[in-house]
């Protein structure tokens, strides 16, 4: 019989979903800066982390109390690898946000824990239960909803879907490294270090692709730099403790959050609507993807 939880494991617990939620409502705006950035896809992604890396190091020196570079030496492989499928997380996702809807983008981008859930079972053999693939296919078929609308609205919008797709096999990958790393390092050391690698690898993307590097104005300095506050260095650091302290499934779904914030957004402030059969498709997709976490919830209690 499991022994239950201490008042200070649910205590950390509790503020450890807190974080999650937190994070996942400041993800969940960064769609909209990358939608009005005066920059290129690649080049916001850049400048996101950029901009966001002075902040996190100082957080990093300051609150390792000395094993900033001990930490990063004890998991710099898993760091590294953290960094470059981050980078990849953000070039490809920032290209879908610009080819297709806001919500599309941000809901695809969110299969991450199917992902993570089909990694977890061929890296160590945990084989899906018979309501995983449930889950699995109803999210797929959602998917297939959406698709089939933007197939009707133009090659661009499909391109955008499937960026968003391939958006959620780098950030489950991410995922799943950052929740080993945290083994024996601090959140604020990984946030630093992976940082550091994400940037060094998109600048050369950024230039490589001819995109507009800098922005044109004050307001689109200040939109960048709101990219990188809230969304780098409040969200992805709140997301990257709590992953620290909650298992990767639950993290993932916790994170669904982000789409229904963007979707709401966007409807405001951009006045993206949603059709009857992209809103149908998004449910089938949460409806989906929430089945898959019940599925690996179930398996770890029995």
């Amino acid at each position: 019989m499991k022994a239950a939880d201490s008042p200070s494991q649910d205590a950390r617990r509790g503020v450890a979903v807190a974080a999650l939620l937190a994070g996942a409502a400041a993800i969940g705006a960064s769609a909209l800066f990358v939608k009005v950035s005066e920059t290129g896809p690649v080049a916001t992604a850049f400048w996101r982390v950029a901009l966001a890396l002075p902040f996190l190091w100082a957080w990093s020196v300051i609150g390792s109390r000395g094993g900033h570079v001990a930490g990063f030496v004890a998991e710099r492989r898993l760091i590294v690898a953290a960094g470059l499928f981050f980078a990849g997380d953000l070039a490809v996702w920032h290209w879908s946000i610009v080819l297709t809807s806001v919500a599309n983008a941000t809901l695809l981008a969110n299969l991450a824990p199917i992902f993570v859930a089909l990694a977890v079972w061929l890296l160590y053999g945990k084989r899906p239960t018979a309501l995983f693939l449930a889950g699995l296919a109803a999210a797929l078929a959602g998917v297939a909803v959406l698709l089939g609308g933007d197939f009707r609205a133009g090659g661009g919008a499909v391109l955008g879907d499937i960026l968003g797709v391939v958006t959620a096999m780098f950030y489950g990958a991410y995922q799943l490294t950052v929740t080993r790393a945290r083994s024996r390092a601090s959140t604020s050391v990984i946030m630093a270090w992976s940082g550091l690698v994400t940037a060094v690898v998109l600048l050369p993307l950024a230039l490589g692709s001819g995109e507009q590097l800098f922005p044109h104005s004050a307001a689109g300095w200040a939109k960048l730099v709101g990219l990188a506050l809230i969304s780098q260095v409040a969200g992805q650091s709140l997301i990257a403790y709590a992953m620290a302290h909650l298992p990767a499934t639950f993290s993932s779904v916790g994170l669904l959050a982000q789409p229904v914030i963007a979707a709401a957004l966007a409807w405001v402030l951009l006045g993206e609507t949603l059709g009857w059969i992209e809103i149908a498709g998004a449910i089938v997709v949460l409806a989906g993807i929430r089945v898959v976490h019940q599925a690996e919830l179930g398996r770890r209690i029995t």
